[in-house]
């Protein structure tokens, strides 16, 4: 290739949209705990489906209860939003964002994406959707269509000799996800809070891990981050010289968690990555009309990915 051609490619390369719609079919349902939900999806989009592993994120939009398949006005770059935004309330798909617990092509050829789904009732859209969801069933999603892509939060610097991690059932599957991906030898220390003792789910590994799991006891409220503390600060300070962070869950307990880590462990808070998936208190429709308050229909579609 010439020199003008590769910088042609390159450009090219440079154009093409990091995220883009696809259309995702249930393929099978798996439980793996009392909380946990794995649903496989496949599809012919998926063959432009572009996974950086790790904590790599996507927006799910889940029909409406009585509607089998998510039908959406518009996939446009320029007008999906507002066309989504528009839709009457009882027509308009819930919009969530998740994690890929795993992107493969099998034996056949046939590309699948795992999601893994917290099952808490009906009372959240997404939960319901997860629990009835059947084979055949198709919904739509923001994904990525090139590996390195900023829904990747996951990014410790090359210097980095240990990993501490934090995640509560929320941000369980992303670390999964992550310590699936690290290489041999890894230091890792993580907490992981589940709400029941058969949340306790095998992780897969090849890197050095000490995983504490912390079980949140029933009705829990705020007084669940004193707890969780308590767990961190007996472990005490890590013995490493370049640590990376990444914490993620409940907003409340993801703050309390940093200050502990940056104050009290001395950590750079800029080797820190920390993310509230969700706030105590508050509704899932509460946090999104907050997030979309005053947002124009003609943004960056995947600023919320």
């Amino acid at each position: 290739m010439t020199a003008n051609a590769t910088d042609g490619a390159r450009a090219l390369e440079a154009a093409i949209p990091h995220f883009r719609f696809f259309e995702l079919e249930v393929l099978r349902t798996r439980r793996l705990g009392r909380s946990f939900l794995r649903i496989t999806f496949g599809g012919a989009y998926l063959t432009d489906f572009r996974s950086g592993g790790y904590d790599q994120s996507l927006s799910l939009f889940l029909p409406p209860a009585g509607r089998e398949h998510t039908v959406l006005p518009s996939t446009g770059e320029d007008t999906w939003f507002g066309a989504w935004r528009a839709m009457p309330d009882g027509e308009r798909p819930v919009m969530r964002s998740y994690t890929v617990r795993e992107q493969r092509r099998t034996a056949a050829g046939v590309d699948e994406v795992d999601i893994d789904f917290v099952l808490h009732g009906t009372s959240s859209p997404a939960s319901s959707w997860a629990g009835r969801a059947v084979t055949g069933r198709r919904i739509m999603a923001i994904g990525p269509a090139v590996a390195e892509n900023k829904s990747v939060r996951f990014q410790p610097p090359a210097a980095t000799d240990a990993i501490l991690m934090y995640a509560d059932e929320t941000a369980l599957p992303a670390a999964a996800a992550i310590l699936d991906r690290l290489p041999e030898g890894t230091s890792v220390r993580a907490w992981f809070e589940v709400p029941h003792e058969d949340d306790r789910l095998y992780l897969p590994t090849s890197a050095d891990a000490d995983i504490t799991w912390v079980v949140r006891d029933p009705g829990a409220g705020r007084e669940r981050t004193d707890r969780l503390l308590e767990a961190l600060r007996a472990a005490g300070a890590p013995a490493a010289e370049a640590p990376y962070v990444w914490i993620a869950g409940e907003s409340a307990t993801i703050r309390a968690v940093r200050r502990h880590f940056v104050q009290d462990c001395g950590i750079d808070r800029r080797a820190v990555s920390f993310t509230g998936y969700w706030r105590l208190g508050a509704s899932e429709e509460e946090l999104l009309a907050e997030a979309y308050a005053g947002r124009a229909p003609s943004e960056d579609p995947t600023v919320k990915l």
